[in-house]
């Protein structure tokens, strides 16, 4: 497997198949436990400069309204002031500034994460899945990107100590991206 995409024109653009993607993230609960929950609406486009991903431009929006844990009541604390205050940042961005290839099949990908009007460099791993055409003759790329962020750096600090010591919600958040880009045909 290769870090190059498949042959396209000198510059090609890619979108996400939002229907073929799941952006997910897991944090502890009472340090003992993981929540997992995901974002249902997120859209992403790559920009490249012939086949070679290090000269990928990517730029993500992720709706933070679309938020799910599968409990409506934690679903809605998360949407507050107290987690992502949706009402006042309705969106979570990711814009990428350099995109380094480790080794055939894997990325680095550093960029711009805004969360809460809160901007911070973030780097996700990045592994290439594989390249196919789908039946409608549009090239697609899939991919798994993972990171780990801590949300008290972008202003979602709420917590509550617990009797036994630690707290209620880690400080650290994994983030895990399995996705399909589509090429134009």
């Amino acid at each position: 497997m290769s870090t190059q995409a498949p042959t396209q024109a000198a510059t090609s653009t890619w979108s996400l198949d939002e229907a073929h993607t799941n952006v997910a993230f897991v944090v502890k609960h009472m340090m003992i436990s993981n929540v997992r929950g995901h974002f249902a609406e997120v859209a992403a486009t790559v920009v490249l400069d012939g086949q070679d991903y290090s000269t990928a431009q990517i730029s993500a929006e992720i709706d933070a309204t679309s938020i799910t844990t599968r409990n409506d009541q934690r679903d809605g604390h998360l949407k507050s002031a107290d987690f992502f205050d949706v009402e006042n940042f309705p969106k979570l961005t990711f814009v990428s500034t350099k995109v380094d290839a480790t080794d055939a099949e894997t990325l680095q990908v550093t960029g711009d994460l805004t969360i809460r009007g809160t901007t911070k460099p973030v780097t996700l791993d990045v592994t290439i899945e594989g390249h196919g055409k789908d039946p409608w003759g549009n090239p697609r790329t899939a991919f798994i990107a993972e990171t780990k962020i801590k949300r008290s750096e972008f202003g979602l600090m709420w917590n509550q100590a617990l009797e036994s010591g630690g707290v209620l919600v880690s400080d650290d958040i994994r983030i895990k991206i399995e996705g399909e880009l589509v090429g134009q045909a």
